[in-house]
């Protein structure tokens, strides 16, 4: 069993015991594995009368291993698809496990529970699941369940996009799982570890691991495995050029599909069939398979849009551009209506992740034809959509947008408008002034994150990233800006709309080498925004009138995690001293906390500032939170419960760690904190990227807060505030203490 061999095990155990052993311990163990291997082959009828068996015998006379069944009979509703069934059965198990002191069983219960998080994706619930399943198995030595929970916390991190997590927790898994000789487990493994390399399009590495995984299942004859992994292959061959092998790969596992009735697998090698025929010019039989699918009242969403995307290249490639053009319409379509179905927020959030490579083909399509405002319409689509649902639009954003006008966007912003797309072969950034709407090509994704992630490093070191001429951040300059270079006039506005990793780089920093090495806060007022359908709407809001300050900070320390602030009660002090006794509310120490805020009707207020620690949470970002002063058991104010709080903010300011958010999700920009203030409807937002300096921000506020009380607009008062910095004379001059803060603009 354990090395995957389920039609021996059956075999072994059709041999029936001795009289003497047609009940009791043995007779019952015999009929859970029995029921274990029929569920792994698929036989789910035979399994569920084996395990009906042992349960009847359980209880008979061996009630210690009732629980053991309920684990059993929970992996065999898991694999029917029956989620909730399969909880409820392991939810038993667990129940049994604590009554009777068994750690094993309760480790076991603890993992099986976090698997079904991670398939109904509650990955946040999964990996609460999987950790304390973790710790529980390394305090007793189970082997076996520590390496199957590292491989499903594995999952879930991938689930999110968090590609690095999720590789190192899948090499963990293998490695315990070898060593165990778990061979059917290593071929998981192995698969997922192929799956994260192919998301980070090294598709060596995704190669070499899905060849380990198909050795592996056919060396103890595994055919589910074995064709899964010639899919993979399949995959990997296609995007190399590898045509003829692609081709020999899919006809494995279609062969596969046919004699099992896998309908899913069929589809699956239906559609790469299709991109075969395409490849090779043979545009009649690739349409033939891509409609089929798109007809296949069976075939998921996913597969259906992927088909709609495909089957408009080959019209694209026909020379039929405007049959081509509906047919991208429609994979369009398909997803956002998938995405509309889906009911909870964080899942629309990660959703685009799965769908964002068909944008970026229409983009690329569109590009082709020189409609470069058409394809900045679908990238604008692609990012637009959850935002402008949490601000209360009256209608929702469809397909084309209608009066989509960038410049005009320009003009009432009085700005430059840089909007990026990051993508696999290409990226793009649209340049949009009152005039005109340019189009420059830059490198694809795996050209600029790597020199963005030194850069980022190089930020947070020791040494002054302007006095060591650092390489990273003139190649950036010369990247990112230096192509607009000449649509910027020296002092202006510029609005920055980042796309994937762009989001965690302060644009400000960027090393503009002419006429002598300089950072580019030097040249231009910056600010950030996610969507330029929300700055329209921005753009037509009157300004709020009254001036009025909700100040929330130096809690109580609530734990030694979260220490007491020095400089809190002196940051407070310079902020409130700006706004008059009747036009301010300030909720300190005692009086900061969550629910305080929450109940202060914050929508009356122009100006909300917290001196707080933060917190961002990659693997539920609506978890990030304010810390503030306890209150019963609760010293959190979740990003979550911020959203359900209307705003009217002309500027949210959060002097806290992690402000920004962590993680970085497909069309919505990092979500965290400034996310959750621009969907309950603040102006703009002031967050860190990275943790602040105690002593340099209260002099940075103070600057701030100075300069919007003389009439500067939010953006031109936080550079003014920074450039203070930046010319002292000081430490502070490192971009380290004036670059964590950025401005957001919103609605």
């Amino acid at each position: 069993m354990r090395q995957g061999k389920s039609k021996e095990s059956l075999e072994v155990l059709e041999v029936a015991p001795p009289k003497q052993f047609a009940v009791g311990d043995i007779a019952i163990r015999r009929r859970m594995a029995q029921g274990a291997a029929s569920s792994f082959l698929s036989r789910f009828d035979d399994s569920e009368k084996f395990l009906a068996d042992a349960e009847s015998l359980a209880r008979e006379g061996q009630p210690t291993l009732l629980g053991e069944i309920c684990l059993r009979k929970g992996t065999l509703a898991f694999l029917r698809g029956k989620q909730a069934e399969a909880q409820s059965e392991y939810r038993r198990a667990l129940q049994i496990s604590r009554t009777q002191g068994d750690a094993f069983l309760e480790a076991a219960s603890l993992g099986s529970l976090g698997l079904v998080a991670t398939k109904q994706e509650h990955y946040d619930e999964s990996i609460d699941w999987n950790q304390a399943a973790l710790q529980l198995s390394q305090s007793v030595g189970a082997q076996d369940s520590v390496a199957l929970i590292l491989g499903n916390m594995g999952w879930s991190y991938f689930e999110m996009g968090d590609y690095e997590r999720s590789l190192a927790l899948f090499k963990q898994a293998d490695v315990a799982s070898a060593k165990l000789g778990s061979v059917s487990a290593q071929i998981d493994w192995e698969i997922n570890i192929g799956n994260v390399y192919y998301q980070l399009h090294d598709y060596g590495a995704a190669e070499r691991a899905y060849r380990t995984s198909l050795d592996l299942a056919k060396s103890i004859d595994y055919e589910p495995g074995i064709a899964e992994c010639f899919g993979n292959l399949a995959l990997v061959a296609l995007k190399t050029g590898q045509i003829d092998s692609a081709h020999d790969y899919n006809i494995e596992m279609a062969e596969y599909a046919r004699s099992h009735s896998d309908h899913y697998l069929e589809l699956n090698s239906q559609l790469i069939a299709g991109r075969l025929d395409g490849m090779k010019k043979e545009f009649s039989q690739a349409g033939n398979s891509f409609e089929g699918i798109i007809r296949d009242p069976d075939a998921s969403a996913s597969l259906k849009w992927e088909a709609q995307a495909r089957l408009a290249e080959v019209y694209a490639s026909e020379g039929r551009q405007s049959e081509a053009d509906r047919q991208f319409r429609r994979s369009v379509d398909t997803i956002t209506k998938a995405r509309s179905d889906i009911k909870r927020e964080e899942f629309r959030l990660s959703f685009l992740a799965s769908a964002i490579a068909f944008y970026e083909d229409y983009i690329e399509f569109l590009i082709s034809q020189g409609k470069k405002e058409d394809a900045l319409q679908v990238a604008e689509f692609s990012r637009a959509q959850t935002l402008a649902e949490g601000l209360g639009f009256s209608s929702k954003i469809s397909f084309p947008i209608s009066n989509f006008q960038p410049r005009l966007i320009a003009q009432r912003f009085g700005a430059t408008l840089l909007f990026y797309w990051l993508g696999e072969t290409h990226s793009y950034l649209w340049a949009i002034t009152p005039s005109r709407v340019w189009l420059f090509p830059l490198p694809a994704t795996l050209g600029i994150e790597p020199v963005l992630k030194a850069y980022r490093q190089a930020l947070l070191g020791p040494r002054d990233v302007l006095e060591t001429s650092n390489e990273e951040g003139t190649r950036l300059y010369e990247i990112l800006v230096e192509p607009a270079h000449k649509l910027i006039a020296p002092g202006s506005r510029v609005i920055i709309l980042p796309d994937g990793a762009l989001y965690g780089l302060n644009f400000e920093t960027l090393l503009n080498p002419k006429p002598q090495l300089h950072y580019w806060i030097e040249d231009a007022v910056v600010a950030n925004a996610n969507s330029l359908v929300l700055m329209a709407a921005s753009a037509n809001q009157p300004p709020t009138r009254a001036k009025k300050l909700l100040l929330v900070g130096d809690p109580i320390s609530p734990s030694a995690e979260f220490p007491d602030l020095p400089q809190a009660a002196t940051e407070m002090a310079d902020v409130e001293r700006y706004f008059a006794a009747p036009d301010r509310t300030v909720l300190s120490r005692q009086q900061a906390t969550a629910a305080a805020y929450l109940s202060s009707n914050p929508s009356q207020y122009s100006f909300v500032h917290f001196v707080a620690h933060g917190t961002a949470s990659r693997a539920s970002p609506l978890d990030s939170a304010v810390i503030l002063t306890k209150s019963g058991d609760s010293y959190k104010l979740y990003a979550r419960d911020i959203v359900t709080q209307p705003l009217r903010a002309d500027l949210v300011t959060i002097s806290a760690c992690h402000g920004a958010g962590e993680r970085t999700y497909s069309g919505e920009g990092l979500v965290g904190l400034t996310w959750a203030f621009l969907r309950a409807g603040a102006r703009g937002v002031v967050a860190a990227l990275w943790e602040v300096n105690d002593n340099s921000t209260p002099e940075l506020m103070n600057d701030l807060y100075a300069e919007i009380q003389k009439g500067s607009a939010p953006d031109a008062a936080l550079r003014h505030a920074k450039l203070s910095l930046l010319h002292s004379g000081t430490v502070y001059q490192k971009p380290f203490y004036w670059a964590p803060f950025e401005i957001y603009l919103g609605h």
